[in-house]
């Protein structure tokens, strides 16, 4: 029998011991890989989204919130903002601002955000087309090959958008036009997987018909209220101009080109065998109103490229937070924030992990050395039997880097394990997608710690048997 088979009999001759020690072993091992795993996609999801943004312009509120809900799309955005107030921002001559992309959010599908935008978006997160082309008319979608994958979407395919951005059938918008696909991105790793993509003209669209179409309503119940014989004998042809849908007796010849959908008396099936039934539908990005021009309408956020870095674009945040009714964050500031706000509790579970490490190797010590009592007479047979010291040593020693790469497996095969199980909730609550099968080359480091551990538990007992005097243990017998 070798000395490997000689020490793994030895300690699977006390289970009790042996258990407790590799699983203190494999909790502090396994706390400190999870720890690293998740930090390290965490920081891989932050570093990509980053995308070189320089300033994100949004509603007064928290900066991190905005950070979050502009660039990583997880929390709620800070609000609304007039592209009257930030046109100055959009302007492509700005001698300080190489790019201003809008955002257009508060809208979503089955969880996963609408965001109205520009083609600007795509190329910041290098965003290639797999199948279908990218948005030209209003209502067409491109979605990430996540949103594909997990809703089964395909080019064609067409949807309700839902106001806010939890799952509730009660916000549905039901009453505003559908949405088509007609375009999936290649994976890239970025939040762009997570998203569905517009223009910011469908955005407005959508709500416009849906606030269009509620007003229509509260009209239509106060009308049922009132004297409907003075009601008929309205003059109608009077209101043939009018923005909004007459309910009894209007002209609905007249209104045949009108942008909103009209509720009564409006023939469906033509509005259900065409998915873009509006004239606005049609025109093309060359002859649309530019989005700065348009000021009597709102965005949510602006993300900010700079032209090169000087003291007037250092400056801009603060110019922005004192002087307008807008907020300013950088994304590098707030995210740094964001470290040390999660590092504070990260810091708290190494503490922890290590100092299960340090019980386990006290545990690993106390089984060894505890054990030389009930094996001293094995020992001295084994010293008479022709084993050298050396010999002894390196089989108590032995048995302690067993236990380190047993307690090293496991733990690892539980962080692992563990992330995979974390991965589909974080996944389900941010929609970012997460992993348990990444490895990491610290986790090498940790293989060598642990292997360190087990030597350093099991050197004093392996020195106490190597030296024990066979003439007094046996003669003690």
């Amino acid at each position: 029998m070798n000395l490997l088979q000689l020490s793994w009999k030895n300690l699977i001759n006390k289970p009790l011991s042996m258990l407790l020690s590799l699983v203190l072993f494999a909790l502090g091992v396994g706390l400190i890989s999870l720890l690293l795993v998740l930090n390290k996609q965490l920081q891989d999801q932050f570093d990509k989204n980053l995308a070189g943004i320089d300033l994100v312009v949004g509603a007064k509120g928290s900066p991190l919130q905005l950070i979050l809900s502009s660039m990583y799309h997880i929390d709620a955005p800070t609000g609304n903002m007039p592209i009257s107030g930030i046109k100055a921002f959009m302007n492509p001559a700005h001698p300080l601002i190489e790019r201003a992309i809008p955002l257009s959010m508060g809208d979503s599908h089955q969880g996963y955000r609408i965001v109205g935008t520009t083609h600007e978006l795509v190329d910041l997160y290098k965003g290639e087309i797999a199948q279908g082309v990218l948005w030209t008319k209003d209502l067409d979608v491109n979605i990430g090959a996540a949103v594909a994958s997990k809703l089964n979407l395909k080019i064609g395919d067409t949807f309700f958008g839902s106001h806010g951005l939890i799952i509730d059938e009660n916000l549905v918008h039901d009453d505003a036009p559908k949405f088509k696909v007609v375009g999936i991105f290649k994976p890239t790793g970025s939040v762009l997987d997570q998203l569905i993509l517009t223009n910011t003209q469908s955005i407005w669209k959508v709500h416009d018909d849906h606030d269009h179409d509620h007003e229509e309503e509260t009209v239509t119940d106060a009308h049922a209220e009132h004297d409907h014989d003075d009601h008929e004998g309205h003059d109608h042809a009077a209101h043939e101009g009018h923005d909004h849908d007459d309910h009894e007796g209007h002209d609905h010849a007249a209104h045949e080109g009108h942008d909103h959908d009209d509720h009564e008396g409006h023939d469906h099936a033509a509005h259900e065998g065409h998915d873009h039934a509006t004239e606005q539908q049609n025109i093309t990005p060359a002859d649309r109103k530019p989005l700065v021009e348009e000021v009597d309408k709102s965005i949510t956020s602006l993300l900010i490229q700079f032209r090169n870095r000087n003291y007037r674009t250092l400056n801009m945040p603060r110019q922005i937070n004192e002087n307008t009714d807008f907020q300013a964050a950088t994304p590098a500031i707030e995210i740094n924030r964001l470290h040390s706000m999660m590092g504070t509790g990260t810091d708290a579970l190494q503490t922890l992990a290590y100092v299960i490490i340090f019980v386990s190797g006290l545990s690993i010590f106390i089984a060894l050395f505890s054990s030389l009592k009930d094996r001293k007479y094995e020992l001295a047979l084994m010293r008479v039997m022709g084993s050298s010291p050396s010999k002894i040593f390196f089989l108590i020693i032995l048995e302690g880097l067993i236990l380190a790469v047993l307690g090293f497996i496991i733990g690892i095969a539980l962080s692992h394990l563990g992330m995979g199980i974390l991965s589909n909730y974080m996944e389900d609550a941010y929609r970012y997608s997460f992993t348990g099968w990444e490895f990491l080359k610290e986790e090498w480091y940790l293989l060598v710690g642990a292997l360190l551990i087990g030597f350093v538990a099991a050197i004093i007992p392996a020195l106490q048997a190597s030296s024990t005097d066979i003439s007094e243990t046996l003669s003690g017998s």
